[in-house]
């Protein structure tokens, strides 16, 4: 087994996420921003709610 140096797997990351592109990270960032959008809402929201004390 080889031994490959921390800075060939970080410059051949880089140049592997430079073809590819930031479309899964795009993709992740917008689903959680999604989610937490309504996570927030739902949060506030419920104060909302009538009680019949």
């Amino acid at each position: 087994m080889d031994h490959t140096p921390v800075t060939d797997w970080i410059t051949t990351a880089a140049s592997a996420a430079e073809k590819q592109g930031s479309g899964d990270l795009l993709r992740v960032v917008l689903i959680v921003m999604f989610f937490g959008c309504v996570l927030t809402a739902w949060f506030v929201l419920r104060g909302y709610k009538n009680k019949d004390d």
